[in-house]
């Protein structure tokens, strides 16, 4: 029995942190086991905010290097590039005479810059290019051209995901028959909700992230800066009020976490120790995906094989359905 379809998008957008790697790489890779996985990386997507040839282009490399290092195997599943597969932008033409402005005006990034603009009295599209405010629908695209099943999305990008599925439909109402996949959102329930250094959540609008591929010395220095209480060492502490085993247990097995938990009940445990502890299980669990990311990054030739067979294969399925879709609307 074939298995469903699920699409990942993947925005590079510069190095990652290990809030990104739970709470999106590694529950995206997870899917294999259920799922007929396809990934891309929307480097038309970053256009929008990276115009920096040269950026634009490490920033791919980097995305790449990470989701490889991090175990997603190119044998198993279909890694490409979005604008390595024209077809994408061929449905994206189709699915805009299917999708009203309205509906774009209703989109939470075009209405955050809308509404930021009228507080500084700016004109209400200041800042705003054609790519920002039709980003749902080449977002639509993306993964309606493989007649995608599920998408996992954080909450931020369900709405994004609805309005796939709202014109997806809106095609399929026309012409009274499905020639398009209606996708679904697939929220992951389980997701880690990751602490930054400074106790709230990691993201790099706070300056508050561990970079994943941290080289040790550094990784250490960082992780001596996250924010405790004045607890003294004597102290009895509260592991689950606790910053620093919050992201433990993130990197510990179950004996682990019970091992680091009665230390933590008992008392007669410094901060410095905590800190220690959580680095030295962090290092030698992210040494190997470190080494991987490093060993490809000087080996952008191979990256570049990688993206474009995944490429070429994409093309193979996505030329197949835009024919029958040219076909079924008339253009063809």
């Amino acid at each position: 029995m074939n298995k469903k379809i699920a699409c990942t998008g993947i925005k590079p957008t510069g190095a990652p942190h290990i809030g990104n790697y739970f709470g999106a790489i590694k529950p995206a890779l997870g899917l294999v086991k259920d799922y007929d996985a396809r990934y891309f990386i929307a480097d038309y997507h970053a256009l929008n905010a990276i115009k920096d040839p040269k950026k634009l282009k490490e920033a791919t490399y980097e995305i790449a290097a990470t989701w490889l290092a991090c175990g997603l195997d190119p044998e198993k599943v279909l890694l490409y590039r979005q604008s390595q597969v024209p077809e994408t932008f061929d449905l994206s033409t189709i699915l805009m005479a299917f999708t009203s402005k309205g509906l774009m005006n209703r989109a939470h990034a075009y209405k955050a810059i809308v509404q930021a603009n009228k507080e500084m009295n700016k004109d209400q599209d200041d800042g705003v290019n054609m790519g920002l405010f039709s980003y749902p629908v080449l977002m639509a695209a993306d993964v309606i051209l493989f007649d995608t099943d599920v998408v996992p999305v954080g909450q931020d990008q369900a709405q994004h995901l609805e309005m796939a599925a709202d014109i997806a439909q809106s095609v399929n109402h026309n012409y009274g028959k499905q020639l398009l996949t209606v996708p679904q959102p697939l929220i992951q329930k389980s997701t880690h909700s990751v602490i930054g250094l400074d106790g709230r959540k990691m993201s790099k609008s706070y300056n508050n992230t561990i970079p994943l591929f941290l080289e040790p010395k550094k990784l250490r220095k960082l992780i001596m800066k996250i924010v405790t209480n004045s607890q003294t060492v004597e102290e009895p502490k509260n592991p689950d009020t606790c910053n620093i085993f919050a992201t433990y247990k993130l990197f510990a097995s179950e004996k682990q976490q019970a091992e680091m938990r009665k230390k933590y009940k008992a008392g007669g445990m410094g901060w410095g120790y905590a800190k220690q502890a959580l680095f030295e299980l962090m290092d030698e669990t992210l040494t190997p995906y470190r080494e991987k990311f490093n060993t490809l990054m000087e080996n952008k030739d191979l990256i570049d094989k990688i993206l474009t067979e995944g490429s070429i294969k994409a093309r193979k399925i996505a030329s197949r359905k835009i024919l029958f879709l040219k076909k079924e609307i008339g253009v063809a």
